[in-house]
């Protein structure tokens, strides 16, 4: 009878490839032996693992190196630990093997489904009333009337609304779409024949579409933006948006790390929380002017390209202009003032850059910078008009109904500051942050010299739960060009405002 010849499979943990370049020869071994179970199944007749480890495994003393070349059986203990892993990787290899029979089927399907969806032709209803084109935040009764949500026979207005899918949801036989125009946001109830059509099948977030429909208000218990939905009879696509993994969501994820959410801000912005922000911002922008316009005082626009400094040269982004040396604008302040003697006191909200390079909220290489020069007036005068200005801003821009609910919405704990603001020198603060033990960055005890960091600031404010006007600090720790204290030549007559919401800092 003639002997079995053993089915040998090499596996050398060293210098192996657990790719298709291996074939478990000798001269071609795999590296793991759970691998090699997977291309050679320990259920096979006959079969043996050799394996080594030809660079790294174990020589005992006085023993050639050479030993380590040697082919030895695996042990039980590692054939055990490789037959485990080997039995997990063949379930998941047969669910996925399943899954995938199950999408290919699904596909298939969905295919039939669209390739019927295709017969279906949606026509507008002529001898409905021709729809009135509105914006999505129109609300005025007199244009829009709404079919109440009993079933009455009073009918609401057809409209036709313009927009892009903010939302997406889909039912047998109906399908809520929520529509965003920048001004605001409708659901609209695609039924019948709308929700059979190829369009509606294959609808993804962030199309444009076009839709008409009546008007109705939402029955009891239910919810929709302003408690009013569009009941769809018609719809377009005006452009189709990317699906799949090119889809917005899978873009901008919620999870999403940080670098990919900047280098996506174009499609961050139309998230509602994005959207809110700038929209809040417009109208702190827009409070700021009227303010300033209530006060007398006049915008101007200097110029972003200069060929002077302001406050430093170390931190300035300088370009050629045609052939000369300039800058950016780190501020305008040199130009409001040169405007103060003839036009009077003067204001500008202008772009400003600053190259410096750090990662905080206090360091931003541009921002919006609201910038006044005001003639003749004393600290006191200026400190009573930044409380005044900060407590207007705020006041003129949530008496706009649909900011409130933004910022509301935004950050639900906020409240404007109550006046009159606390005032507190520098060295008044160093002795508050020592009496309650608020230590500086380096853990030590805050001594008349240091500048307070923002941590010992947000303790400040968060404790005394008011805005605080910090003023006075030493020479040594702020610029030349700010104002010394006639009273006081140790001090400088410079004004930081702390607050909960918002930390600002100024000069006089």
């Amino acid at each position: 009878m003639a002997a079995t010849t053993s089915i040998l499979v090499h596996i050398d943990e060293d210098v192996g490839n657990d790719d298709q370049t291996a074939t478990g020869t000798e001269s071609s071994p795999f590296k793991t032996l759970v691998y090699a179970f997977l291309q050679q199944p320990p259920s096979t007749p006959d079969i043996q693992y050799l394996t080594r480890k030809s660079v790294t495994g174990p020589v005992n003393e006085g023993e050639n190196p050479s030993v380590r070349l040697e082919w030895r059986p695996a042990t039980k203990s590692a054939l055990k630990k490789a037959n485990n892993l080997y039995e997990q990787r063949k379930k998941k290899a047969a669910k996925e093997k399943e899954l995938a029979i199950r999408e290919k089927d699904e596909i298939e399907k969905r295919k039939l489904v669209l390739e019927e969806a295709k017969k279906v032709i949606i026509k507008e209803d002529e001898s409905l009333p021709k729809p009135l084109k509105i914006r999505l935040n129109e609300t005025d009764p007199a244009k829009i009337k709404l079919r109440p949500s009993d079933g009455d026979d009073i009918p609401g207005t057809r409209v036709r609304v313009v927009g892009r899918v903010h939302r997406l949801r889909s039912q047998k036989d109906m399908m809520f779409v929520t529509l965003s125009d920048g001004y605001g946001l409708l659901q609209c109830i695609f039924t019948g024949d709308l929700v059979k059509s190829y369009d509606a099948m294959t609808l993804t977030l962030e199309t444009s579409i076009a839709i008409h429909g009546e008007m109705r208000a939402v029955p009891p218990k239910n919810h929709a933006y302003d408690d009013r939905e569009l009941h769809a009879d018609f719809f377009t696509i005006i452009g189709r948006a990317a699906g799949d993994k090119e889809a917005i969501t899978t873009r901008v994820a919620p999870d999403s790390d940080p670098h990919t959410l900047y280098d996506n801000r174009h499609l961050v912005l139309r998230g509602e929380t994005s959207s809110s922000v700038m929209k809040v911002r417009a109208a702190t922008l827009r409070a700021f002017r009227k303010v300033f316009e209530e006060k007398g005082i006049l915008e101007v626009t200097p110029p972003s390209m200069v060929q002077t400094q302001v406050e430093g040269g170390s931190t300035l982004f300088e370009f050629d202009y045609y052939g000369e040396k300039a800058y950016l604008t780190q501020s305008s302040q040199l130009y409001l003032e040169t405007c103060l003697p003839s036009l009077g006191d003067v204001f500008c909200i202008c772009p400003s850059f600053r190259a410096e390079k750090s990662l905080t909220r206090r360091h931003l290489s541009e921002y919006t910078h609201v910038e006044a020069e005001l003639d003749f007036i004393s600290f006191t005068d200026l400190l009573d008009h930044l409380e005044d200005m900060i407590c207007r801003v705020i006041e003129v821009a949530l008496s706009e109904p649909l900011i409130a609910r933004y910022v509301k919405q935004l950050n639900p704990e906020f409240t404007p500051p109550s006046r009159p603001f606390k005032r507190m020198k520098y060295s008044e603060a160093i002795q508050w942050l020592r009496e309650h033990d608020i230590l500086n960055e380096e853990g030590n005890q805050h001594t008349f010299g240091d500048d307070i960091a923002e941590a010992a600031e947000r303790k400040m404010t968060d404790m005394m739960n008011m805005p605080i006007f910090l003023t006075h600090f030493p020479v040594e720790i702020k610029a030349f060009y700010m104002r010394k204290d006639p009273e006081d030549t140790a001090s400088r007559r410079v004004w930081m405002c702390l607050c909960r919401c918002w930390r600002d800092r100024g000069v006089a």
